[in-house]
Order: C-alpha cells, then sequence, then structure tokens
C-alpha cells in the first residue's frame, strides 16, 4: 500500500526505512520532506512494516490505517441543518435589531420624520435619538460586552441543571421579552421623549442578553451533536479507495456550514431591516426581527423527537475545579511545578491507586476525563488572544457604521454598507471548504487551527489598516476636515471604498471566528461543552470592556489613531500567538483522538430519540 504518513507517526515512519535498509525490499525515503513520506518519493509502507491489521469499514483504524489512510469529513444529518435553521432565524433577529442600532442612537430624527425614516434622502441620515457617536459606540459595545457575559452563565445552567435543549428553549423566551421592548422604544411617540426612549431601548438590551447569552452558550454545542460525527473511522468510497472519516475534519465542517446559516440570517435581517429604518421607520426595523424569532421555537419544539439531547450532568463545573485544585495543590509556591510533565499523570485516579493514596469522594470519573480536562485548559490558553481579535472585528458594529455616513452613499442607507461582511462569508466559506482546506490536505499541509487562528489575527489587523487608510482619505477630502462625522456635507468619497475592510474582516472571521467555535466544542469535555462555549464566547465580551477603555478614540478627530492602534493589537497578538502555541500543532491529533476508540455512544450515525424523562 502506497500513502502519505502524518507527522505524528514518524517514529514508525522511521522504523520502516531501517528495516527496509536490513531486508533490501523496500525503496528510498524522502526524507528532505518534512510532511513524511510522501507516494511521490516511492515509498512503499506495508502493514509488516509499520503493524497493525488493516480495519474493516466503520471500525476504529489501526495504527497502520492512521498512519496511512487519507483523511476526509463525514457526512452531516439533517438535525444538525434543523439546529442551523434555528440559529439562522435568532440571528436574523439579533443583526436585524443591532443594524440599525447606530443611527437610531446617534442620529437626529430626519426634518418631517415621526418614525426616524428618512425616506431614502441623501441629505440627511435615518435617526431617532440625535445621542451623537460617543453614545452610540458606548451603547453598542456595551451590547457586546453583555450578550457575551451571560453565555457563561447560561452554559453553567445547561450543563449542570436544565441540558442544551431546555436551555435554548427559555432563552428564546426571556430574548423575545427584549425584542417586544424594543419596538415599544422605536414607537414614534416614545420618540419624541428621547430620554424615556433610550431608557427603555436600555432595558430591552438587558434582558436581550440575558436570552442572546443562553441561547449561544447552548446552540454552538448542540448542532454539532446532532451533526453524527461519530469516532474515528474506516470507510470505503465507491472507487475502492480506504480513507478515515476524521471527527475533527468533520467538526470542522459542521461549523463552517454553521456559520455559514448564522450569516445567512445576518444578511437578510440587516438588508431587510436598514431599508425598513429607511422608508418606513425604526418601530418596523425591530417588529420585523421579533416575528421571525417566533418560528425558532417551532422548529424546535416539533424536531424535539429527532435531536440528541444531553441530559444536564449535575455539578459539571464545581467538580472539573476540585479537580484542578487538587492536582495543583502545593504546587502553587513554585510556578514551574504548574507547567511540569507530571502535573496531570500524578492525578490521575488509576495512578492515585496505583500509589496507594487516598482517592476523594468527588473522584467518580476515570483518566480519560483527566485527560479531556486537560485538553480544554489548553483550549482555554488560547481564548487568551481572542480578545484582541475582537476588537478589530467589533468595529464593524459601530465605527465603520459611522464612518460610512460621513461619505457619499448614492442613495443607499450607510448602515447598509457592513452587509459586505456577511455577503462575502457566504461566497468564502464555500471556496475555503471545498476549495483552499482540501487542496492544503492534498498537498501534505496540515492547516491546524493553531494556524488559522494566527492567519485569522493578521488578517484582522490588515483590515483595520484598510479602514485607517479610509479614514485618512475622509479627513481629507470632508469640508470638514477632521470635524467629518458632524459635517453637514459629505466627503467626496464612494462608501464602496469600504469593500477592501469588510472583505479582510470576513476572512479573518473564517480563520478565528469559526475556528474558535470548533476548538471549543472539540477541546471541552462532553459535559461542559456549554461552559466552554461560553468560555470561549466570554473572549467578546472582555474585548467590549477593553472596547469602552478605548472609545475616547472613537470620534473626531482621533478615529485614524482608533483604526491604527487596534491594528497594531492584532499584528502583535498574531506573531505573540504563534510563538506561545506553535508547539500544540504536533498534539493537535493526539488531542482530537482522546477518548475516540470508546466513544461509541453518544455521538454515533444513529438518529436520537428522547427518553421519557428528557421530555419531562
Amino acid at each position: 500500500m502506497t500513502s502519505t504518513i502524518d507527522p505524528a507517526y514518524a517514529g514508525l515512519a522511521e522504523a520502516a526505512k531501517h528495516e527496509s535498509e536490513a531486508h533490501n525490499d523496500r525503496k528510498s525515503l524522502d526524507i528532505d520532506n518534512p510532511m513524511g513520506l510522501t507516494h511521490k518519493t516511492g515509498v512503499e509502507i506495508t502493514e509488516r512494516t509499520i503493524g497493525g491489521a488493516a480495519a474493516a469499514d466503520g471500525e476504529f483504524p489501526s495504527e497502520h490505517d492512521r498512519a496511512t489512510l487519507r483523511r476526509m469529513p463525514g457526512p452531516i444529518r439533517i438535525e444538525a441543518y434543523l439546529i442551523g435553521l434555528i440559529e439562522l432565524c435568532e440571528r436574523f433577529s439579533y443583526y436585524g435589531t443591532t443594524a440599525v442600532f447606530t443611527n437610531f442612537i446617534q442620529q437626529k430624527r430626519p426634518p418631517g420624520s415621526r418614525t426616524g425614516a428618512n425616506h431614502g434622502s441623501s441629505d440627511y441620515r435615518s435617526g431617532a435619538l440625535g445621542k451623537g457617536q460617543q453614545a452610540s459606540t458606548g451603547l453598542t459595545t456595551f451590547n457586546q460586552f453583555w450578550i457575551y457575559v451571560t453565555p457563561l452563565i447560561g452554559g453553567y445552567f445547561a450543563d449542570t441543571y436544565l441540558g442544551r435543549y431546555k436551555m435554548i428553549m427559555y432563552a428564546i423566551f426571556i430574548a423575545q421579552i427584549g425584542h417586544v421592548l424594543l419596538t415599544v422604544s422605536a414607537i414614534p411617540s416614545v420618540i419624541d421623549h428621547p430620554n424615556g426612549a433610550i431608557a427603555c431601548f436600555s432595558v430591552a438590551l438587558v434582558i436581550m442578553g440575558m436570552g442572546t447569552g443562553g441561547f449561544k452558550s447552548s446552540i454552538s454545542p448542540m448542532v454539532a451533536e446532532q451533526a453524527g460525527i461519530g469516532k474515528l473511522k474506516v470507510k470505503t468510497l465507491k472507487s475502492g479507495e480506504r480513507v478515515l472519516l476524521d471527527p475533527a475534519l468533520t467538526t470542522s465542517r459542521v461549523f463552517m456550514y454553521f456559520y455559514l446559516l448564522i450569516n445567512v440570517g445576518a444578511l437578510a435581517g440587516q438588508l431587510g431591516m436598514v431599508y425598513a429604518e429607511q422608508n418606513v421607520g425604526f418601530w418596523l426595523s425591530y417588529l420585523l426581527p421579533t416575528i421571525v424569532f417566533f418560528i425558532a421555537p417551532v422548529i424546535l419544539f416539533f424536531g424535539r423527537n429527532r435531536y440528541n439531547r444531553t441530559p444536564p450532568q449535575g455539578s459539571v463545573l464545581g467538580k472539573a475545579l476540585k479537580f484542578i485544585g487538587f492536582a495543583t495543590k502545593g504546587r502553587w509556591t513554585s510556578p514551574k511545578k504548574l507547567f511540569a510533565a507530571d502535573l496531570w499523570e500524578n492525578a490521575k485516579p488509576s495512578r492515585i491507586e496505583a500509589e496507594g493514596r487516598t482517592k476523594p469522594a468527588w473522584m467518580d470519573f476515570n483518566d480519560q476525563y483527566v485527560d479531556e480536562i486537560r485538553r480544554a485548559l489548553k483550549a482555554c490558553q488560547i481564548f487568551i488572544f481572542y480578545p484582541v481579535y475582537w476588537l478589530s472585528y467589533n468595529q464593524i458594529n459601530n465605527n465603520l457604521t459611522s464612518q460610512a455616513a460621513t461619505m457619499n452613499t448614492h442613495g443607499l442607507p450607510n448602515d447598509v454598507l457592513n452587509n459586505l461582511d456577511p455577503f462575502a462569508l457566504l461566497i468564502m466559506i464555500p471556496i475555503f471548504d471545498l476549495g483552499l482546506y482540501p487542496m492544503f490536505r492534498k498537498f501534505g499541509i496540515n492547516f491546524t487551527p493553531i494556524k488559522k487562528i494566527t492567519f485569522g489575527l493578521l488578517t484582522a489587523s490588515l483590515s483595520m489598516v484598510a479602514a485607517a487608510v479610509t479614514q485618512h482619505y475622509i479627513y481629507k477630502r470632508s469640508p470638514c476636515g477632521y470635524d467629518a462625522g458632524t459635517c453637514d456635507e459629505f466627503a467626496d468619497l464612494n462608501v464602496w471604498i469600504q469593500t477592501p475592510t469588510y472583505i479582510l474582516i470576513a476572512a479573518a472571521e473564517i480563520f478565528c471566528s469559526i475556528t474558535g467555535l470548533e476548538y471549543a466544542y472539540t477541546k471541552a469535555p462532553k459535559n461542559m461543552r456549554s461552559v466552554v462555549m461560553g468560555l470561549f464566547l466570554l473572549t467578546n465580551s472582555v474585548s467590549s470592556a477593553i472596547g469602552e477603555a478605548f472609545n475616547p478614540l472613537s470620534t473626531d478627530p482621533l478615529l485614524v489613531w482608533n483604526y491604527g492602534v487596534f491594528s497594531a493589537f492584532s499584528g502583535v497578538a498574531a506573531v505573540l500567538f504563534w510563538f506561545t502555541f506553535r508547539g500544540l500543532d504536533a498534539e493537535e491529533r493526539t488531542l482530537n483522538e482522546i477518548g475516540m476508540e470508546a466513544d461509541t455512544v453518544e455521538e454515533d450515525d444513529t438518529p436520537r430519540t428522547s427518553t421519557a424523562n428528557e421530555k419531562a
């Protein structure tokens, strides 16, 4: 059999080389190839040289199969797409409303308009409360902070008490209360009293954030749990080629298309609502997303007997924290001991029993769970760099919308331009999934999550360079110079020059946002997936809190500095991230395969039917 060997099996390959020389019945080894053995060098690897019989279809692969067979993603069940459709409705409602937040808060009502609509006028922007750019940036940044704090709380309740299915149901109900209040804040008679309107608006943000947080921590793990990802296994294609169906690649594909559905909802919501804002008023921009969101619980309820509904596991977070405290006990006085190779091995139940030590009463798990905790902590270390990425990404929620308002839009609503981001993603995600990533695998390039995140940080940095250059020319071409944001005339620039900024942000999302969702799911223990997802989402909240500190830069004449600072942060973070975590590249498949051989129950390819207990 001639095939490619993964670098993780370099030792086996070397053994094959020595046996080849001893028996003189093998061909040469291309040791100049850093990716290992390749069919182009003519190396023939047999079961005798590597060891281990070939596994049958559907079985966990032998060591030989894992070393030689091509890996590919497995099929995805229809239930995953149903959950994705629920996410689409929720993202339509969220992005449909937030797309008009900036104009609603910042801009004044156009002359003669009670609803805030400008009816396509090129002389005025749609607006309602007239509180200015700093107020709009402050409130929208708070919203970003709040909706990404609450997932940690929602994730805890989902894993410990409710399960993901019930958590999503309750979260939708809470969020809908906030949507109703949001609609009330935009009624013309309420807008007549801007202070009362902004108070109602702020309460709505808090309630919506509680619902959104509970929803987001559970929806991502739940979609992956429906996909039938299963274990690493062998499959024979119609062509006769034996391949490995790799859960890591399947998970990556699930989250790629999950993110695609997110952006279908975002694009439809944003496009529709900015035109509703322009032609009718803000009340319609808030009412329509509320109606669409009512579709989500209908889909969730009628598919309840088809979903894989993971039951809550009790106090999982508390047990994990107890174990971490147990493993690190006595090591805090010497920080080096916290990173010692024996840290987790010494705390494994089997080691404790073998050494005759007393095992704590709460330690009712096996060694595999210890490996999963270790893996989850590695993921959490990676998340430390994510707030820097979100600083750049979050500019599309406020400052870039305000930037568009200072240029010639030729009759387009200024807040329609940020739809370039989801539009670019709809085009780029299939290209990456069906073209770029398979091409990398074909040529033996292991484009790991660590590499993706590094590229994402670099791309985010470039997006802010583009935004800074655009802002420089706005100041240069505006009749009011460095007071462009408050000028009654627009800079003589076409608003479409923002296109490079949004395309670069979209590429950064594919590398960072999607990979983050994938990493949070694959590296978390099964009974802590919502909590770990909540920790990942919390990084956006941390970013928003940092962003509040930079809010003074979100005004003229400092906006070039605003984008330049965030570009520098992302660029430096990319370098630090790579040199800090590049060692995890070699461990990627080992970490993903922890417990995989025994993982045949929760995520097999058979659709689930809820038990009577789960339905209650």
